[in-house]
């Protein structure tokens, strides 16, 4: 990647707007410095997300409307940025701690671009042709705030897929059903968070790579794969994607395309499809929503975007310190991640280099709502290479939204960890049961994540057993790519259960017997 080039136009598929203005930026003096108080690293997709809140409010200073210009960005959790350097020259490290440093000049890029979002909801027609590019028999249905179609076999398990009505219009399909039962919902919460995760106990995020183990050898060609993509990629409006097919896992290929929106490259809007062995889609996520133009705001240079990326990470080393916290999506291509835990203190560690930047479009929430916003999209020299990315739009047209999103960027829907009951953290939902032989003991199926060890627990009386897996990490605060798989928990019976009722302590609702 050059650090002298802008992306090139690319016919935005998904937008008919004109590329931002490339007209030569204006030097701007640096703004006095307001505090940062907190920044947030998450992974995802084999790239580092960064993003800062700032303390205090109003509209004075940041965020304060410019005479004439657009509105204030209501920006989720990057209120008040100023990009004080505090002494330090631009790109140069941080004696305070590990940071990001310009190893290459960064170039300017454009003076404007607009921010695209998502309006209205995702019609009818759009899941339904969805649903037929995958070759998904069956009817549109409304589920509250989703559509479905297909998922309609007692056990849920035959292929289904699910869109959520608005938003980004996160969808996801799966050729082997809901694992977890019909009460494991795959949509993706407001607020985004690490990757699209169920909102119903036992649900593994839509991971159907645990359903094929074999060997990658059996894996179609990356060509093939591409091929078997471009029906759904066409009915997302995304056929003119910069696709990546060197995802494995198992012999499951995983094509990832990044769609050019506005002629501009996008980070955190992706779509994953994951081709099985035998050519046919088993799997796939990602957002049908296409966005829409809207106002147009002043960045800055990718010097002074990582100026302001510095000082948000400055603010965070009293803190978590730049350490990978959240659970990172594979990097694509490989099956580790790009991001590397942190070891030490902040000042023993060295910063990463910058080795270039391109100016494009990435997922953040705009006053709670999920928005492609004008940012510098930073190619950093580390292990597994990887992106960094921040918005690059002017701070005195950025406000803090109070839309309840998390500080930092959407995340796109793809493979995460097993969600957890609303109840007692760590409890995973019980899928079914199984008495042993003798009648002494209760087997509890449920579906987890492999990077966790389990426990299980039960509370007997004269009508039911409560039983409870708790989940923990085996590594705590270490990288871990999951996979969901079904796991058997024991609990021995203080006598036989005799017609009791099996009840999940974590949700009260009653275990069915395995069938």
């Amino acid at each position: 990647m050059s650090t002298e080039d802008t992306p090139p136009a690319a016919g935005g598929e998904n937008s008919s707007d004109d590329t931002p203005e490339t007209t030569a930026r204006r030097r701007r003096s640096p703004l006095i410095a307001a505090s940062v108080a907190a920044a947030v690293l998450l992974a995802g997709g084999g790239a580092a997300y960064w993003a800062s809140s700032a303390s205090g409010g109003g509209e004075s200073g940041a965020g304060a409307r410019p005479e004439g210009g657009p509105p204030p960005l209501a920006l989720d959790g990057h209120a008040q940025e100023t990009g004080s350097h505090n002494g330090i020259a631009p790109g140069e490290p941080d004696p305070r701690g590990a940071g990001y440093r310009a190893a290459a000049k960064l170039p300017e890029g454009p003076a404007s671009a607009p921010v695209h979002q998502p309006r209205g909801e995702v019609s009818q027609e759009a899941v339904a042709r969805l649903a037929k590019a995958l070759d998904l028999p069956g009817k549109v249905r409304s589920d509250g705030d989703s559509w479905k179609v297909g998922g309609l076999t007692r056990d849920a398990r035959s292929p289904v897929l699910e869109v959520a009505k608005g938003g980004s219009g996160a969808w996801t399909y799966s050729q082997y059903g809901t694992p977890g039962g019909t009460g494991c919902a795959e949509t993706a919460p407001k607020g985004g968070g690490s990757g699209s995760q169920a909102s119903g106990p036992g649900c593994p995020g839509g991971d159907t790579s645990a359903q094929n183990d074999s060997s990658t050898k059996d894996a179609v060609s990356p060509e093939k794969a591409k091929q078997a993509a471009q029906p759904v990629l066409e009915a997302l409006g995304q056929n003119n994607a910069e696709l990546d097919a060197s995802g494995l896992s198992g012999a499951v290929r995983t094509v990832s395309a990044n769609p050019v929106i506005g002629g501009l490259p996008t980070y955190g809007w992706q779509s994953d499809i994951r081709i099985g062995s035998d050519g046919q889609v088993v799997g796939g996520s990602g957002q049908l929503a296409r966005p829409v133009k809207g106002d147009t705001y002043p960045v800055q240079s990718a010097e002074k975007t990582l100026e302001r990326l510095n000082a948000a990470h400055r603010g965070a080393n009293s803190g978590i310190g730049g350490c990978a916290t959240a659970e990172p999506q594979k990097k694509q291509g490989t099956d580790a991640t790009s991001v590397e835990p942190c070891a030490g203190n902040a000042a023993a560690r060295k910063p990463v280099d910058v080795t270039g930047a391109v100016f494009g479009l990435s997922a953040q929430y705009v006053d709670g709502r999920q928005a492609l916003v004008p940012s510098w999209l930073y190619k950093v020299q580390r292990t597994g290479g990887g992106t960094v990315t921040h918005p690059a739009v002017d701070p005195k047209y950025v406000k803090n939204g109070d839309g309840g999103a998390p500080s930092g960027p959407a995340q796109p829907p793809s493979s995460g960890k097993p969600s957890e009951p609303s109840g007692k953290a760590g409890a995973m939902g019980l899928e079914s049961y199984e008495v042993s032989a003798d009648g002494k003991s209760l087997k509890l199926h449920f579906w987890g994540g492999v990077c966790s060890t389990y426990s299980a627990t039960a509370e007997q009386t004269g009508k039911s057993v409560k039983a409870e897996v708790i989940g923990k990490d085996k590594k705590p605060n270490q990288i871990c790519v999951k996979m969901a798989k079904q796991f058997t928990q024991t609990v021995p019976l203080e006598k036989p259960l005799a017609g009791r009722d099996v009840i999940d302590a974590s949700t009260g609702k009653e275990v069915p017997a395995a069938k």
